[in-house]
Order: structure tokens, then C-alpha cells, then sequence
């Protein structure tokens, strides 16, 4: 892994801006994300949270455990209304009502109110150039509803809507590329990240805040209720994503690829997938079948940071 920006490292607060109290299920992987993005971001910044796991457990009224100004949204349309603020606050500014220091818009999202429901308020919102954050928090299911499939759930998962049957072996379509479909806008910056790599996450975070016009981070939330996994398990099993190349960490700058987490040699996929209950019936043949396409994927976006490191090095 390269090293972490000290800059980061030295200003990370240490104060909460996620209060205690919420109501997320024990080991919840969204919170401890959404945890660190919040110390990244700093108390500077307004939120704009569509209808969710975190809108639930975080805003029971008349409770609240943000720290930071916060509106809940529609599922659909987080971007918009981040864009919309990014906008009035332009105008004020212009204005000379508001002065001084900068004050960061976010978005954030499940995959449902990304990848599904939101993908297009967000590709409007990409494409006009907002200065704004987005943030997918990526369960990889509708979790708060009953754990229905989205588009952003792994091919062979068991949800309510995905069952496993004599007929069907669970989710029959691939996980929706998120990162592809949000670089194709020509941002100037995307990011995956997780929470069990924390300082990595916290680092792409203040990255993203700062850069000029849209940002994007998807970040891998591990949801031991949905996923059939035990409650203490969350960071475990985020790590394994990632050693088995699964949920491979990584940034685009300006169009550049960099792997920010490097695995020298990927872990066997049966190790992540096995012990999960959604993916507990999926036999050794289907585990063969998903573990190729994941190391083609993996060596394709090696394949695109090593051209990138030999541009650079040739400049």
C-alpha cells in the first residue's frame, strides 16, 4: 500500500460527528463507514441523505445523530439536492451573504439510491459539473426493506427477490460497475473505498472534498445481517473483499488509475464467499466461474495502473 498522505493522518479528528445512540444493527459496516467519512469531512460541510439504512437509524424523530447540518431526501434524487445546494451557496456567496471558510456539499446514498433509484439524478448532477461529494454506501442489497436485490448485488447473492430455488441459483445478473459509469463523465475524481482499510478511506475522502467540480467515492459497507455473517466479522470479511480482489481498492485522478491497496497475491475467492450465508449454496463450479471474472477484472485494472506508472515514469 503506498503511503497514506500525512496531512490526513495529522488532522484527523477525533471528534465524533456521528453521535451515539443510532439504531444501526450490531457490526453494521454502513455506521463504522459513514463513521470515518464524517471525521474526514470535518464539521464544514452539509449533507444531503437519501431514504436509507442510515436515514433510518440515524434521524428516529424527534432524535438526530448528526453533528453537521443534514437533510433527508427522496431516495431518488441525493445529487440533485446536493446540486441544488452547491448552487445556493454559489449565490450567496456571489452575494456576499456567506464568507470565509469553505463549506463542503455531500451527497450519500445506498447502492439502491446509486446505482438503481438515483443513477439518474446523479449522472444529471455529474455531467452539469457540481461542485459536490457523492458518496454510495454500498450493502450490496435494498437492506433496510428486507434485503431485496439491486443492481449492485454480486451475481449468485440470495435475497428475498433473488432466491435460491431448483430453478434459479440466486442473483442472475453481475454487479453494476458504478465506478466505470461515473468515470465515463469525465470527473475529475473517483474512488472505491472501505472501512476496514480506515485510513485509505479517510484519505480519498479529504481528497475528494477538496477537488475542483464532482467527486465520487463508493464505499464497500459490509452488512452482517443481510450478508449471513456474524456480527463481529464486519472488518474481517471487508478485508477479504479486498484480498481476494473482489472489492479492489483504487482511485481514478483526472483520468489517471491508481491501486491504492495492492495484493500481491489474491486469496482464494472461497474464503470470502463461503462463509456467508447469501452465498452458502453456490456450488464449487459457480465459485470457479465468478473467481475468473474477478481475476480478469483484477488484472485489467492492473494493466491500467502499470500504463500509468510507465507514462509517468517516461515523463
Amino acid at each position: 500500500m503506498r503511503n497514506i498522505n500525512a496531512y490526513v493522518v495529522k488532522t484527523l479528528s477525533s471528534r465524533e460527528y456521528i453521535a451515539p445512540g443510532h439504531r444501526a444493527c450490531a457490526g453494521c459496516g454502513e455506521v463504522l463507514a459513514m463513521r470515518q467519512v464524517q471525521k474526514a469531512l470535518g464539521r464544514n460541510v452539509i449533507v444531503a441523505s437519501a431514504t436509507g439504512c442510515m436515514e433510518i437509524v440515524s434521524s428516529p424523530f424527534p432524535f438526530s445523530s448528526w453533528e453537521v447540518p443534514w437533510i433527508h431526501v427522496a431516495f431518488e434524487n441525493a445529487a440533485a439536492v446536493a446540486g441544488g445546494i452547491e448552487a445556493a451557496l454559489k449565490v450567496l456567496q456571489r452575494k456576499g451573504k456567506i464568507e470565509g471558510k469553505k463549506i463542503f456539499v455531500a451527497a450519500m446514498a445506498g447502492d439502491g439510491g446509486t446505482a438503481d433509484i438515483g443513477l439518474q439524478a446523479l449522472s444529471g448532477a455529474l455531467e452539469r459539473g457540481h461542485n459536490f461529494l457523492f458518496i454510495c454506501y454500498d450493502n450490496e442489497a435494498y437492506m433496510n426493506t428486507g434485503v431485496q436485490r439491486s443492481s449492485s448485488t454480486p451475481f449468485g447473492a440470495s435475497t428475498m427477490t433473488s432466491p435460491v430455488g431448483s430453478a434459479q441459483i440466486g442473483q442472475l445478473t453481475w454487479k453494476k460497475n458504478m465506478m466505470a459509469i461515473a468515470a465515463a463523465h469525465g470527473i475529475p475524481y473517483l474512488a472505491t473505498a472501505s472501512p476496514s482499510y480506515p485510513m485509505d478511506l479517510s484519505e480519498k475522502v479529504a481528497k475528494a472534498a477538496k477537488t475542483e467540480g464532482p467527486a465520487y467515492v463508493h464505499v464497500l459497507s459490509v452488512c452482517p445481517s443481510g450478508w449471513g455473517i456474524p456480527s463481529d466479522a464486519t472488518v474481517k470479511f471487508g478485508r477479504l473483499a479486498v484480498e481476494t480482489g473482489f472489492f479492489p481498492l483504487y482511485e481514478i485522478e483526472e483520468g489517471k488509475y491508481r491501486i491504492t491497496v495492492d495484493v500481491e497475491e489474491l486469496l482464494p475467492l472461497e474464503m470470502y464467499l463461503k462463509p456467508q450465508g447469501r452465498f452458502r449454496h453456490l456450488k464449487p463450479e459457480l465459485i470457479e466461474q465468478i473467481s475468473r471474472r474477478v481475476r480478469a477484472e483484477w488484472r485489467e485494472l492492473n494493466r491500467k495502473a502499470e500504463e500509468q506508472k510507465e507514462i509517468e515514469e517516461r515523463e
